[in-house]
């Protein structure tokens, strides 16, 4: 893809690659919310989790356990949020399958609320779930 950031990094000039191997990169912005976070993505381009090749798969777990050695050592986090967004509906907002690595602090105003606490909120309840309907 020839506008997509992931594929060519030189387009997001505050992006850097991180770490890297056959298969994937772990890039960070200059600029984070959360001192530290960044994404794993493929080389290849890949639109989401459901499209690696069994080889980037098996790729993906050993650069993941470097970017925590790197965060470890870098950041000194107290916890991680790690997860694939897949589709529109489910915040993939770049057509490019990347893993987010979010280090976690103590100190930050959400602290303790991991990944499933904004699908437990009262405001993310579906409609057809209040009628008690269940989905075809």
């Amino acid at each position: 893809m020839q506008d997509c950031v992931f594929c060519h990094v030189e387009l997001e000039p505050k992006q850097r690659i991180v770490l890297e191997n056959e298969h994937c990169m772990f890039l960070q912005l200059d600029t984070q919310e959360i001192p530290g976070a960044g994404v794993l993505v493929t080389k290849a381009h890949r639109e989401s989790v459901f499209d690696l090749t069994p080889e980037e798969w098996n790729a993906v777990q050993p650069l993941l356990l470097q970017v925590k050695a790197y965060m470890e050592e870098a950041y000194r986090p107290d916890g991680y949020n790690i997860g694939w967004n897949c589709g529109a509906v489910g915040g993939q907002t770049l057509s490019h399958a990347h893993l987010h690595v979010l280090p976690r602090y103590a100190d930050e105003f959400y602290a303790g609320k991991g990944i499933r606490h904004l699908y437990r909120s009262p405001e993310n309840r579906r409609a057809s779930a209040s009628s008690g309907e269940q989905p075809e």
